[in-house]
């Protein structure tokens, strides 16, 4: 039940996204990459929630809406080739 959550301000915090996440289902992971030679976030993360109600409940209402003052793209993540 992993998502891909594109277009994240370098601020959002993985406190920030387990907070909003939460209100579709329980969160179960957070993972922000940070930028192998500088440290800072890459601007995209990864939620991974319980259940794949709550999932589609987190894409449904999280894609296309204002988080941290850009427009986030929330999918389903697909598997690293």
């Amino acid at each position: 039940m992993k998502m891909y959550v594109g277009n994240l301000s370098f601020d959002t915090t993985k406190e920030e996204l387990e907070t909003l996440f939460g209100q579709h289902g329980e969160v179960t992971d957070v993972h922000l990459p940070t930028d192998r030679d500088t440290g800072r976030p890459r601007g995209f993360g990864f939620v991974t929630m319980d259940s794949a109600g709550a999932m589609e409940s987190a894409i449904e209402n999280i894609d296309g809406t204002e988080f941290g003052g850009r427009t986030l793209k929330v999918n389903e993540a697909r598997p690293r080739n």
